[in-house]
């Protein structure tokens, strides 16, 4: 690839707008890249884990050369495997509660030497067969883009040993979980989320922010994320019930 990574240019300290959707979403995937996001991210955690489908919506997003990242179920390192080889940049992946869940993250997206993610160039990302072997791997090796969720009072306790994981490149908070997770003894959300991010910072690893709004979004990079990543469903659904206002 010519253009820079999304894990470079993240490295190299830009500021990164991305759209998180659903399958199916190819127009939405299409539209998103039109009107300039630098990345998408495709859930199939909370949404279907179709591979054929994924592969679509990637190589739509290949058309316009903008680079996705794929959230994957709970310790699912087939979906890495199966994802990354369809040519995602990067991997997502939920509920890291322990260094250990890090380190298996870290190993099942990357090749040998640094991980244990299974060899093959006859793939969509190593060009069927097309790719040099040796710099296949090197690419992947420097430009794989992995990232973990925090979403659990455990999650947050030990998050400065999650964030530490050679290999991580970074940590999103899913506040959602992390709220449904939290009882009456544990930190409230707002004192969670600075805790992890404090981590994330004096490791110097990249935080990603999930937001609703424009506004929420331009507070997360004042804050310090260097990926935002706009709830598409959340977005949409208040843009529509806006459009009801006519109809008083």
């Amino acid at each position: 690839m010519t253009t820079p990574s999304l894990r470079a240019r993240a490295g190299a300290g830009e500021r990164l707008l991305g759209v998180l959707l659903r399958m199916p979403g190819e127009e939405l995937v299409e539209m998103a890249a039109v009107a300039g996001f630098d990345f998408v991210l495709i859930d199939c955690e909370h949404g279907p884990a179709d591979v054929g489908a994924l592969r679509q919506h990637i190589a739509v997003a290949a058309i316009h050369r903008v680079p996705v990242v794929v959230r994957v179920g709970e310790d699912d390192p087939g979906m890495i495997l199966r994802a990354l080889d369809q040519g995602a940049q990067g991997i997502l992946a939920p509920h890291i509660d322990s260094a250990a869940d890090a380190v298996a993250l870290v190993s099942a997206a990357h090749y040998p030497p640094t991980g244990t993610r299974g060899f093959a160039t006859y793939s969509r990302a190593g060009r069927f067969g097309e790719s040099d072997p040796t710099a296949h791997r090197d690419w992947f090796l420097d430009n794989t883009l992995v990232l973990g969720m925090i979403e659990s009072p455990v999650g947050v306790a030990v998050a400065a040993e999650i964030v530490a994981t050679p290999g991580l490149d970074g940590i999103m908070i899913g506040p959602a979980d992390l709220a449904a997770a939290s009882g009456p003894s544990d930190p409230p959300l707002p004192e969670a989320t600075a805790h992890v991010n404090a981590a994330i910072a004096a490791e110097g690893k990249l935080r990603m922010d999930i937001v609703g709004t424009v506004s929420a979004a331009a507070d997360a990079f004042a804050d310090g994320a260097q990926l935002v990543v706009y709830n598409l469903a959340y977005s949409l659904m208040a843009h529509m019930k806006s459009l009801l206002a006519p109809r008083g």
